[in-house]
C-alpha cells in the first residue's frame, strides 16, 4: 500500500494502531499534544504498556516507517484516536475530538480519507466532525470521505485483538466506507462489516454497555450470594455451564475508557429509555463504597491501616483510567482508615498512597485488599506477608487469592460475594 497515513492520538489506541500499519508497509506519521510522549516513541521510548509494543515500536522506527511530532502532515488518510471521556455531570466530552479534527483541517486535500477510531456517542461523526471537515472547502463524500472505525481491542491483548478481531466500519457514504475497508485489510484477518457511521457508533457503545449491564447483573448477584450464604463465583461459575448463559465476574467496580464511560452516553442521549442502562451504572459506580462498607465491618475500626494492592481497573496492565480503585481508597481515606497501596504495572508517583512493594505496603497494616488481579497478586506468600502485619485480615474482592493458603498463614479470609467466608477464624 502506498498511501500515507496521518495518526492523531499516540495513547492506548493510537499508538498500537500506527505501530501496526507502519509494520504492514504504511508510511505513518503519528501526531500527540504531548509533547513528553512524542520525544519518547521518537526515541523508542514507551509511555503506555502493552504486551508486544516495544519490539514492534522499535521495528516501525527502526524501519522508517514510522515518524512522530506534535503537529499533523498532509498524508492521503488520517485517523483520528483521541480520548473521548465524561465530565463530572456524566455528559460527554468531546473536545479532544473537535480539536483533533480542526487540527488536520490545514492539511487535507481532495481525495483524502478522514477516520475516526475513538469510540463516542452516536452523531460525533455527523454533528461533531463534519461541521469542522466542511471548513476545508471540500465537498464531503465526494472530496473529502469520512467514516468511524470504532477500536474493539482490550488493554494487554491489543495486537492479536486488532489483527483477529472483526471490524465495525460506519461510512458517511459507500465510497468512505469501502476506502476504509480497503485500508484495515492491510491487518485485519477478521470479518470487516460496512454499515453508516452512526450505526457503527451505537454498535460499539452497545458492546460496551452490554458487559456493563451484565456485570452489574453479577455485582447485584455479589450483594445476593451474600444475603443468601451462597459464593456467588460458585453459582456464576455453574450457571455459565449452560450453552446459552454468560454471566461476568462481579467485583469492586468498572474501570477503564469504555466500559465505565460509554453507557453515559446513552443515558444523556436518550435518558427516558435507558432505565437499566442508568441503573447498572448506578450500580457498578456504587460498589467502591460497598467494598468500603465492608472494610469498615470486617475491621471493625477506622483507627487502622489498610494495604490496597491494585490501582489499575485490569489485570496486568498500567491503565488506572477510571479505576474503581482509585474511589475505594478515597471511600477508606474519607472513613478515616491510612491506605498504602502498591500496583507492580503502575509507575510510581501516580498515587499519592502508592508504595514500592506489596510488602511495604503491608507494613503495619490490618488487612490486605485486592482490588485488581494481577498475577503478581497471586504469587505472594502470606507467611511472608503475615509477620509484615499489625492483623491478619485479607478481603479477596476478585476471587484470584487462594484463600485457604492465607488462612492457614492465620489470616481471617473474605471474600466478595461469599458471605459465609466472613465467619472463619
Amino acid at each position: 500500500m502506498t498511501k500515507k497515513l496521518c495518526v492523531v492520538g499516540l495513547g492506548y489506541i493510537g499508538l498500537p494502531t500506527a505501530v501496526m500499519f507502519a509494520n504492514h508497509g504504511v508510511p505513518v506519521h503519528g501526531v500527540d499534544v504531548n509533547e513528553r510522549a512524542v520525544n519518547m516513541i521518537r526515541n523508542k521510548q514507551l509511555h503506555i504498556e502493552e504486551n508486544g509494543l516495544q519490539e514492534r515500536l522499535d521495528q516501525a522506527i527502526d524501519s522508517g516507517m514510522l515518524s512522530v511530532s506534535t503537529e499533523p502532515i498532509e498524508a492521503d488518510v488520517f485517523i483520528v484516536a483521541v480520548p473521548s471521556p465524561i465530565r463530572e455531570d456524566r455528559t460527554a466530552d468531546l473536545e479532544y475530538v473537535r480539536k483533533a479534527t480542526a487540527s488536520i483541517v490545514p492539511y487535507l486535500k481532495k481525495g483524502n480519507l478522514v477516520i475516526l477510531e475513538s469510540t463516542v456517542p452516536p452523531k460525533t461523526v455527523e454533528h461533531i466532525m463534519l461541521p469542522e471537515l466542511e471548513k476545508t472547502g471540500l465537498q464531503i463524500g465526494e472530496e473529502l470521505f469520512v467514516a468511524h472505525s470504532p477500536e474493539r481491542v482490550i488493554p494487554g491483548r491489543i495486537f492479536e485483538e486488532l489483527e483477529q478481531n472483526g471490524r465495525i466500519i460506519g461510512g458517511i457514504n459507500d465510497k468512505s466506507a469501502e476506502m476504509t475497508k480497503e485500508l484495515y485489510e492491510a491487518f485485519v484477518k477478521g470479518p470487516i462489516e460496512l454499515t453508516d457511521a452512526t450505526t457503527a457508533e451505537l454498535v460499539k457503545v452497545m458492546e460496551n454497555t452490554y458487559r456493563d449491564v451484565n456485570i452489574a447483573f453479577a455485582n447485584e448477584m455479589a450483594k445476593i450470594g451474600e444475603h443468601l450464604d451462597v459464593n456467588i463465583w460458585d453459582a456464576i461459575r455453574f450457571a455459565n455451564f449452560h450453552p446459552r448463559v454468560n454471566i461476568h465476574q462481579p467485583g469492586p467496580g468498572v474501570g477503564g475508557h469504555c466500559i465505565a464511560v460509554d453507557p453515559w452516553f446513552l443515558v444523556e442521549l436518550a435518558p427516558e429509555q435507558s432505565n437499566i442502562i442508568h441503573l447498572s451504572r448506578k450500580t457498578n459506580d456504587g460498589m467502591p463504597a460497598f467494598v468500603a462498607d465492608r472494610v469498615m465491618q470486617f475491621v471493625g475500626d477506622t483507627d487502622r491501616k489498610i494495604a490496597v494492592l491494585g490501582l489499575s481497573f485490569k489485570a496486568d496492565v498500567d491503565d488506572m483510567r477510571q479505576s474503581p480503585s482509585i474511589d475505594v481508597i478515597r471511600s477508606l481515606e474519607e472513613k478515616g482508615f491510612t491506605v498504602s497501596s502498591y500496583d507492580p504495572h503502575v509507575n510510581e508517583g501516580s498515587h499519592p498512597t502508592q508504595v514500592a512493594t506489596a510488602e511495604e505496603a503491608a507494613d503495619g497494616a490490618s488487612m490486605i485488599l485486592v482490588l485488581t488481579n494481577h498475577q503478581e497478586f497471586m504469587k505472594l506468600n502470606p507467611d511472608e506477608i503475615a509477620g509484615r502485619m499489625a492483623e491478619r485480615i485479607v478481603y479477596d474482592t476478585k476471587n484470584c487469592l487462594d484463600l485457604a493458603a492465607w488462612k492457614a498463614a492465620g489470616f481471617k479470609t473474605y471474600l466478595l460475594g461469599d458471605h459465609k467466608e466472613n465467619t472463619n477464624e
